[in-house]
């Protein structure tokens, strides 16, 4: 994951062109934020689905995505079409990450809302037109008709997305998030869970919680892939390989690794070498156990 503020685009084609060439590297991601939530408060930061649009037409290999989608910032049915237009530019690979959109923590997320004449709702209904969005986006990429949809939160005319994805019946769905609320959303309607990282009883105990809101809905909760977000210390590599070794032992099998900007020479290379392969060696026994995707 390369967040893009205050690095200038080129570093972050880079670093994408080295990752799409590095066969254990399986996806790269961006965020969604329109001002910086760290560093320079004023620097620079990259419209997200824009980038990454750009991103998809100078690789070939790598999956990606944005995690997450603020589902705050863009009206779900105008997302559906955002998504579906990176889907065809990369040729299927799209991985389709959303959330409810930004808490308290880190407090400079909050500024971007009247910055940019965003409302901030409550969590309720944050959670609520979440919930919303993710019928309204499947439905715009599987459905050959015009529909209506009159929600809580979504209300829409003669919605029709065409063209459809290419991936069918549309890209992968991950959802972010670590609340209750939150979590009986991705329960319904994931393929895949992300959670940040650091306190690895917390997600382990939140892992738990959607096992058991998967089992109240009748879903199988290992429909859902486990992913993980870890941050790479380039100094210490072992700090993140204990990390990642703990989150394979909770049942996570999707990670994220976060790298921090100015980016070393040769970065992804690194993250192979240092981080990826010392992880996978000696598991494999589990042939479910995929690590290192930046």
């Amino acid at each position: 994951m390369t967040a893009p503020m205050n690095v200038d685009y080129h570093d972050i084609l880079r670093v994408w062109r080295e990752a799409d060439a590095i066969e254990e590297i399986e996806h790269a991601w961006l965020f969604d934020h329109l001002m910086p939530i760290g560093g320079d408060p004023n620097g620079p930061i990259f419209e997200g689905w824009t980038l990454l649009s750009a991103l998809a037409a100078q690789t070939e290999r790598i999956r990606l995505g944005l995690l997450v989608t603020s589902n705050r910032f863009r009206p779900p049915a105008m997302l559906a079409k955002i998504a579906t237009t990176v889907d065809v530019v990369s040729g299927g690979r799209l991985d389709f990450g959303i959330g409810a959109g930004s808490r308290p923590n880190p407090p400079m997320a909050w500024r971007e809302y009247p910055a940019h004449g965003l409302p901030f709702y409550d969590v309720p209904h944050a959670v609520g037109s979440l919930a919303e969005a993710a019928v309204v986006i499947k439905r715009l990429w599987t459905e050959d008709q015009p529909f209506d949809f009159d929600g809580e939160y979504v209300k829409l005319t003669g919605a029709l997305g065409n063209p459809k994805p290419v991936q069918r019946p549309g890209p992968p769905m991950l959802i972010g998030g670590r609340s209750a609320a939150v979590l009986r959303v991705v329960a319904e309607h994931a393929d895949l869970w992300n959670v940040p990282g650091g306190d690895i009883a917390d997600v382990i105990s939140r892992s738990a919680l959607l096992d058991r809101y998967c089992t109240e809905i009748g879903r199988d909760p290992a429909a859902i892939t486990r992913s993980i977000h870890l941050s790479v210390d380039y100094v210490r590599p072992q700090h993140t390989r204990d990390a990642i070794g703990q989150a394979l032992d909770a049942g996570f099998r999707h990670f994220v690794l976060g790298l921090g900007a100015p980016y070393p020479d040769g970065v992804a290379r690194w993250v192979a070498d240092e981080l990826i392969t010392p992880s996978v060696q000696g598991r494999s026994h589990d042939p479910a156990a995929s690590v290192g995707r930046p």
